[in-house]
């Protein structure tokens, strides 16, 4: 969609455009190349049909512009910035933004009868599709890839921007293909380019709610309900948390589940690493980039992770490690978490470690809150399939971290993806 409401503006006219403006004022700072921006573009473009005759809709290339995004903080892409009466006002949007999210912003620019009145407008829809994808890892990327070249109509959804927990994996170093290490991001980047290119519709950023299995159909944003001949839920897997008092209180305070997303807050720094599989003791090799010391606190008296990322973390003059111990509980300073309160698994000591922060890896659990209590799962939680990925619902299936088996890999993802999209395209046709 291109709306004649959107228009293109350069820092020489900011002042007039959006400081001096009679109107309310929404402006996009985007960047080329950014699957965010990509993202929330319909978006803005479909609520500037709305709200555009009561509120003026700006775009700003960001690095075109970059002396008053520097000026304005503007720092990433997209973000989005609201006036009122030549003074920003409201909370920015930055990055993986929802559309309700500005939705409620633009409420706050216009009137509460404006407001009442656009939400009027707002008609539901209704898309018929092949395949229904729900999840924008490398599972459901790679059979999104395989159906739209065999000719069927198939759409994504994604609450993110695709491309699952690789998007957030430091490196990939054992996909085929890649003799030397690849950033997770870029790898995840190829995939959903790919899948554009091979003809998938994508929903990102989407929130989505009414999914019902039956009809193999789903709410996307509020208004539309897409529905398919067959469903594929690859959803994946989030980390699990460990349970430990003050966990929850400072997630996104000093406690965190992604290096790659939050090691460079901690240059000079001492991060304590919980736990000491292959994914805490890879983060942690990774997070010695930044940080100055690394403490890993594991319950057992020896490491889990794969040999080599043993030998490299043990040769780290930055990491040491506290076995047999287990974290109790997380203290903070008032603002962020500054110490861990840790027992000796053999004595039952507990003692506190100081830290500026705190990176768990305690393993994964599936993402099924859209599906309570609906499908056949093992015991662990993962849904059970059929070696052509059927689910114990007719015409659903399931593909990579979710499903239940022994190993949960990039390559294993991309496997289940290719079978469950074959099977599909199969029956479909018959």
């Amino acid at each position: 969609m291109h709306s004649d409401k959107v228009r293109e503006i350069t820092a020489n006219e900011y002042e007039q455009e959006v400081i001096q403006s009679d109107q309310p004022v929404i402006v996009d700072f985007y960047s080329t190349e950014c699957a965010p921006c990509e993202a929330v573009a319909p978006k803005f473009e479909g609520l500037a049909e709305l709200y555009g005759d009561h509120v003026k809709f700006l775009k700003m290339f960001r690095q075109g512009n970059r002396e008053l995004s520097d000026k304005l903080n503007v720092r990433s892409s997209p973000t989005l910035l609201f006036f009122k009466g030549g003074k920003e006002v409201d909370e920015r949007l930055i990055g993986a933004i929802r559309r309700a999210a500005i939705a409620a912003s633009l409420d706050k620019l216009v009137s509460p009868d404006v407001a009442e009145r656009i939400a009027a407008l707002q008609q539901p829809t209704t898309t018929e599709a092949d395949l229904l994808i729900l999840g924008g890892g490398p599972a459901g990327l790679t059979a999104g890839i395989y159906a739209a070249q065999a000719k069927l109509k198939v759409i994504m959804v994604d609450a993110g921007l695709g491309g699952g927990n690789l998007s957030v994996t430091h490196q990939i170093s054992n996909f085929p293909g890649f003799p030397k290490p690849q950033p997770g991001f870029m790898l995840a980047h190829f995939m959903v380019e790919h899948a554009k290119a091979a003809g998938v519709e994508m929903r990102l950023a989407a929130d989505v709610s009414n999914v019902d299995l039956e009809s193999r159909s789903l709410l996307v944003d509020g208004l539309e309900t897409i529905r398919a001949k067959k469903l594929l839920i690859a959803t994946g897997s989030s980390p699990r948390l460990i349970g430990v008092k003050g966990e929850r209180e400072y997630k996104g305070k000093g406690i965190s589940y992604c290096a790659t997303c939050d090691a460079k807050y901690y240059e000079g720094k001492h991060v304590i690493v919980i736990g000491g599989g292959n994914s805490a003791i890879e983060e942690a090799l990774f997070i010695s980039k930044f940080a100055s010391k690394i403490t890993v606190v594991h319950q057992f008296a020896e490491l889990q992770a794969n040999k080599v990322a043993q030998e490299q973390a043990f040769a780290d003059p930055k990491i040491e490690f506290v076995f047999e111990h287990e974290p109790r509980e997380f203290l903070h300073d008032g603002s962020t978490v500054s110490k861990v309160l840790v027992e000796d698994l053999k004595s039952h000591e507990l003692k506190e470690l100081s830290c500026d922060g705190v990176f768990i890896f305690a393993g994964m659990r599936p993402n099924l809150d859209l599906f309570p209590e609906r499908f056949e799962l093992d015991r662990f939680g993962y849904l059970k399939v059929d070696e052509e990925m059927h689910t114990s619902i007719p015409h659903v299936y399931a593909a990579g971290d979710i499903v239940s088996k022994r190993f949960r890999q990039m390559t294993t993802a991309v496997s289940d993806g290719t079978i469950a999209s074959i099977v599909a395209a199969r029956e479909i046709a018959s």
